[in-house]
């Protein structure tokens, strides 16, 4: 049955970073822990002296944990704490507040990605528009040395930071001589195709309906990660109940029918640890005359009460484009034959680990 499948990576890179293990655990287990530290000041009371990463790390792709990994290497060499420092709401809300979401990873998910990448301290710096206003040299003073009190900042080449993002990796490195920090910059992480990673890409290959491809940059396939809402209930009266769960800061990619894989996550996993292939529509429902955007899950071979509890459904593969049909039947039919393709596309699909 596949909820008792091991989730396994396909697309693995055999990487350092100890990141690609996958996207859901195959049973119940300690989880890492991290310590979140959310407002930091002065009078934070936190270990003094990590190693510190900066930056927004939205989809926590692969460069960002190579990036990550070397942070927590070195943090382990020399017995001190590895450290991120990322900031919410993400900037580009606060700049931007009218557009569409565009997050590949929520505070929740972040948190949880980043204690599996073997961070112990995750500092969160409430951004608005007064924090915006503060120039680079305070950024660095106030928050990197008096608050975090970090003894060496790593951060990747582009990196900005401060009022009108004049903060660069060669003002930090002038600043960590001043205060008596270190800094390390890396290059661009590249894969062995040359390709640069990049959220902004993800982004675009999800819209562009190709999960895979954005899998591939991840080091994991993407995931929409949710309480399950009650809907209207109509799945169940034509064979096909599903698990609905809203789209809130996420990204919307193409709208669809997608082949997933779903997993629960919490103390109250619905799914005891296993993962469930199933079939996924994700879009408006225009046969039912959906308003708002949603995930709607159909889980094979399962049936367990999932309303409330939290899943975490991974985007495997794009299907079909989403359409309207004449009615309730027209769509039954289809649903059957997108789960008869689902299950084919899975059973073919490596699984993660």
């Amino acid at each position: 049955m596949a909820a008792d499948a091991v989730l396994r990576d396909p697309l693995s890179s055999g990487g350092r970073s100890g990141y690609f293990r996958g996207t859901c655990p195959t049973m119940k287990c300690s989880l890492p822990v991290i310590r979140v530290i959310r407002h930091p000041g002065p009078g934070s009371n936190h270990p003094r002296g990590s190693i510190l990463a900066m930056g927004n790390f939205d989809g926590l792709h692969r460069g960002h944990a190579e990036l990550i990994g070397q942070v927590r290497d070195v943090a382990r060499g020399e017995g001190r704490p590895a450290a991120v420092l990322t900031f919410e709401p993400h900037p580009r809300s606060v700049f931007l507040p009218g557009t569409e979401p565009f997050r590949l990873t929520p505070f929740r998910v972040k948190e949880r990605e980043l204690a599996r990448l073997g961070v112990d301290l995750l500092f969160v710096q409430h951004f608005d528009r007064h924090f915006s206003e503060k120039t680079a040299e305070d950024f660095v003073a106030e928050v990197i040395v008096e608050a975090i009190g970090a003894s060496r900042v790593v951060v990747g080449w582009d990196c900005t930071f401060g009022n009108r993002r004049r903060g660069t990796p060669d003002l930090l490195r002038a600043e960590g001589e001043r205060h008596g920090f270190g800094v390390t910059v890396l290059e661009p992480i590249r894969g062995s195709d040359a390709t640069v990673y990049s959220a902004t890409h993800i982004r675009e290959l999800l819209k562009a309906g190709k999960p895979r491809e954005a899998a591939a940059l991840l080091g994991r396939f993407w995931e929409i990660d949710g309480r399950v809402a009650t809907g209207d209930r109509r799945g169940r009266t034509i064979g096909f109940p599903t698990a609905n769960l809203g789209l809130d800061d996420y990204l919307q990619p193409a709208f669809g029918v997608y082949a997933v894989r779903v997993c629960g996550d919490g103390p109250d996993d619905p799914l005891a640890g296993h993962i469930v292939d199933g079939v996924a529509n994700l879009g408006l429902r225009p046969t039912v005359g959906g308003l708002v955007p949603r995930l709607e899950a159909h889980l094979f071979d399962t049936d367990v009460d999932l309303y409330g509890r939290h899943l975490r459904v991974a985007l495997v593969d794009f299907i079909r484009p989403e359409r309207k049909f004449a009615g309730l039947d027209a769509l039954k039919a289809q649903i059957a034959e997108d789960a008869a393709r689902a299950r084919i596309i899975l059973a073919a699909a490596p699984a993660l680990e």
